[in-house]
């Protein structure tokens, strides 16, 4: 069954062709990347398939069928200035998730009683307490839990989170995602992969993160040249493809030059006779010029800009440590920076991993310790709210103002018109003013301005949002082959597992773990240590009431494995006693409010503030029982 078709769809600004008769299907089931380079339509081809955007050309179709509830993820959520957090996880026309939000705003309001007896009637009538205790998982899982909170004082994670939780509780059957991973940690994109993984949703997404696209999508379509090519698979297969495809073309294009080199003679021999035949070969001839002249060979970025010489001594942190108010986020942080070292940093969003850079380079003064420069050092800062580049400046400016010749390896040098050339902008994009570039664009020309100052220390906070796949690559090879120093901050975890060998995890209460190995295996050994806390935990607690061993424990062959399993299963069981109680007394409180005649105002305030406590306690036990079963 078809979900979503697309048929000779079509998009023009000014001169610029982003595609043109663009065709493809999105069937159910299916989850589908599109994968194209910066500026060639891919977030413009989302929105005219999410119909945000209107398609040009007379024959242009759009078609999405009946049974499918779509529902589309921007890069940059857009919620209003006034919208709180409650307005928009809860904006949704299932009259579940509307009664579930009257019913939350109800209960924070005990003052008003008709208005809560009015909401559990509601929420009994529509049988819609599953949904409730769905909705309050999602958004544990995101992190959210201040509904009072004003959207557009979020930061770009927090916003993303909230618009992803809108997302789920609304159950689409048809997802279009913009760069779904942009501002979001790691654990929240593996979150958010694993969850993609295991429904059967249909997916239509643009995203770089390499990861992603080998792990949950089955199909790829890539968006070439204003042509689409399709292919089915993940990542790894589509790699496999796509080389098949472009060696083919070479092929192609190697006898087809042959041909019109043949053409070429006959048609300088002037011949005099015009006829049928020698029209028709003519006119194959211009099919054949135009076919070898429209082949283009994909645009390279190319890297070679010289690094100055570092000293002895490059960068060092003696134990170091930053706090704002009662929180710790960086404590005692010592490293010495050695030549050559390519590190990366990491660590959930507000965890301190910008506060750590701008400590490093001495553009914040940390409380304790002190960071020391080599006198060598050149430091290149790429900072993710560090583009600022004028947009009434055409692209070629930008780069004059820093320099017109760039120093290169061996004592050459480059024009800064053959510098942007080798960051694939060709001459004609040269004379386009900044604010005609797309995102990804403008990062690759600020990541430019950068490189272009002659670092030895390159610091990069961020830089793979909005690039596209194969700026990825050359900058990754770029990076393995660069002289100096390279510190990474990043989400993208086939990014980090690519250049970074070495990484400085932020763990709990501002402590930096020094982890000697690639990001995969941090989590592998991650998830075993918190498999064992949690079965100390259980042990622990299971264990807590009872001094003396089992009797019935001593029976068999008297194992710790045999003791701890015995003990959990009684510890599951009396979790689950306390929940059954607990879930009654919450039956009641709920029975007596569809009732309210003959109470005061001061009871049912009193019944509104139980319910409450009665909600949260049930939360905390289900979470032990989750612990304990898992």
């Amino acid at each position: 069954m078809v979900y979503l078709e697309l048929t000779d769809v079509s998009k023009i600004y000014g001169e610029k062709v982003l595609f043109d008769k663009v065709s493809l299907q999105v069937a159910k089931n299916t989850k589908v990347a599109l994968v194209a380079k910066n500026g060639t339509g891919k977030s413009t081809l989302l929105r005219v398939a999410a119909g945000i955007d209107l398609p040009e050309g007379l024959g242009s179709k759009i078609y999405l069928h009946k049974e499918a509830k779509m529902a589309y993820l921007p890069q940059e959520p857009d919620f209003g200035e006034n919208a709180s957090v409650m307005d928009a996880v809860f904006d949704s026309d299932n009259p579940m998730v509307r009664a579930v939000r009257d019913y939350e705003e109800a209960l924070s309001h005990t003052d008003q009683p008709d208005r809560l007896a009015a909401a559990l009637g509601k929420m009994d009538e529509l049988q819609a307490w599953d949904i409730e205790a769905r909705i309050k998982e999602v958004l544990s899982k995101l992190n959210i839990d201040r509904f009072d909170q004003k959207v557009s004082t979020l930061s770009g994670g927090q916003r993303k989170r909230v618009a992803l939780a809108k997302l789920i509780i609304d159950e689409p059957d048809l997802i279009i995602m913009d760069e779904p991973t942009n501002h979001l940690d790691l654990d929240m994109i593996e979150w958010l992969e694993e969850w993609l993984q295991s429904t059967n949703l249909t997916l239509l997404m643009v995203t770089h993160d390499r990861y992603f696209l080998e792990r949950v999508c089955n199909r790829i379509i890539e968006l070439d040249g204003g042509n689409i090519y399709h292919y089915t698979g993940n990542y790894s297969d589509f790699l496999n493809k796509k080389a098949t495809r472009e060696e083919t073309e070479s092929a192609e294009l190697a006898k087809d030059k042959k041909r019109l080199k043949k053409e070429l003679e006959w048609v300088r021999r002037m011949p005099s006779g015009r006829g049928t035949k020698a029209k028709s070969r003519l006119n194959a001839y211009d099919d054949l010029k135009g076919k070898v002249g429209g082949f283009r060979k994909e645009d390279e970025l190319t890297i070679e800009i010289k690094g100055q010489r570092l000293g002895g001594k490059i960068l060092e942190a003696h134990n170091i440590g930053k706090s704002y108010g009662d929180r710790t986020l960086v404590k005692g942080f010592s490293y010495k920076f050695q030549k050559g070292e390519r590190a990366g940093i990491v660590g959930r969003n507000g965890a301190g991993k910008s506060t750590l850079l701008h400590m490093l380079t001495k553009e914040l003064e940390p409380d304790t310790g002190k960071v020391v420069h080599g006198v060598n050092t050149h430091f290149g800062y790429y900072t993710q709210d560090g583009i600022n580049l004028d947009k009434d400046k055409r692209v070629i400016e930008v780069i004059r103002e820093i320099a017109e010749f760039i120093p290169l390896e061996k004592g050459q040098k480059l024009t800064a018109r053959g510098l942007l050339n080798r960051f694939m902008f060709p001459d004609k994009q040269q004379q386009v003013y900044v604010s005609q570039l797309s995102g990804g664009e403008r990062r690759r020309l600020y990541l430019l301005t950068i490189l272009m100052k002659n670092p030895n220390f390159l610091i990069l906070d961020e830089p793979t949002n909005d690039l596209d796949i194969m700026t990825l690559n050359i900058l990754e090879d770029f990076l393995m082959d660069f002289p100096g120093c390279v510190l990474i901050v990043s989400h993208d975890r086939f990014f980090l597992d690519k250049i970074c060998h070495h990484l400085f995890i932020f763990e709990e209460d501002g402590n930096l773990r020094d982890w000697n190995g690639l990001y995969t295996g941090y989590r592998e050994t991650r998830k075993q240590e918190l498999a064992a806390e949690k079965a100390v935990r259980a042990e622990k607690t299971s264990a807590a009431p009872a001094a003396a061993p089992s009797p019935s424990v001593s029976k068999g062959d008297g194992s710790a494995q045999e003791h701890m399993s015995q003990e959990t299963r009684k510890a599951i069981r009396r979790v689950e006693g306390q929940l059954k109680k607990l879930e009654e007394a919450k039956k009641k409180i709920n029975q007596q409010f569809l009732d309210p005649t003959g109470m005061d105002p001061d009871t049912i305030a009193k019944l509104g503030q139980e319910l409450n406590e009665l909600n949260e306690q049930i939360e905390e036990k289900e979470m032990e029982w989750m612990e304990l079963v898992g």
